[in-house]
C-alpha cells in the first residue's frame, strides 16, 4: 500500500509530531535518572509535582497530567503507602478524596528539583531561551488545534 500523499504543510505537522514523540523516550529517561537518588520514578515525580499544587483528586491530577486515572491511581496509592501522600475528605465529591502532599512527599520532591534545575539549566543553556519559548508556544498552540480538531473515534473510522 503507498503512503497517501500530504501537502507539504502536511508533512511537516507529520515531522513535528514524530519528533514530540520521539522526545518524550529520552525525556522519560532523563527523568528516571534525576529522581532516581530520591528513590522515584518520572512517574512518580510527575505525580508528586501535580500533589504539590494543593489538594485535588486523582482524577483531577491524571487530567492535569493528560494521563490515565487508572495509571495516577496506581501511582498515588503507592505514593500513600511510602508516606509521600495522603488522601483528605473531599467536602465536594463523598468518593473522590482529595491527594495532599505531605512533608516527606515535600522534601522528597525538593530533592529532585534541585537536582533537575542543574539539568534544565545546563540544557537551556545549550539549546537556547528564545529558541526554547518560541518552541514551547508551539507545542501549547499545536496541542489546542490537536485537540480541538481531533476526530471522534467513530469519525475516524468513518474517514479511513
Amino acid at each position: 500500500m503507498d503512503d497517501p500523499e500530504r501537502t507539504t504543510a502536511g508533512d511537516a505537522f507529520a515531522e513535528f509530531a514524530i519528533s514530540v514523540l520521539r522526545l518524550a523516550g529520552p525525556l522519560t529517561v532523563a527523568g528516571d535518572a534525576l529522581s532516581r537518588p530520591s528513590g522515584q520514578t518520572s512517574a512518580r515525580w510527575q505525580v508528586l509535582a501535580a500533589a504539590r499544587h494543593g489538594p485535588m483528586s486523582v482524577a483531577d491530577a491524571a487530567r492535569a497530567l493528560g494521563l490515565a486515572r487508572q495509571g495516577v491511581q496506581r501511582i498515588a496509592d503507592l505514593l500513600a503507602e511510602e508516606g509521600l501522600v495522603a488522601y483528605e475528605d473531599n467536602p465536594a465529591h463523598q468518593r473522590a478524596k482529595l491527594m495532599v502532599l505531605t512533608k516527606s512527599g515535600h522534601d522528597v520532591l525538593g530533592e529532585i528539583k534541585e537536582r533537575q534545575a542543574v539539568w534544565a539549566d545546563r540544557l537551556g543553556a545549550d539549546l537556547g531561551e528564545d529558541r526554547l519559548r518560541q518552541a514551547s508556544a508551539l507545542i501549547a498552540e499545536a496541542i489546542a488545534i490537536v485537540k480541538e480538531r481531533s476526530p471522534m473515534p467513530d469519525q475516524a473510522a468513518e474517514e479511513a
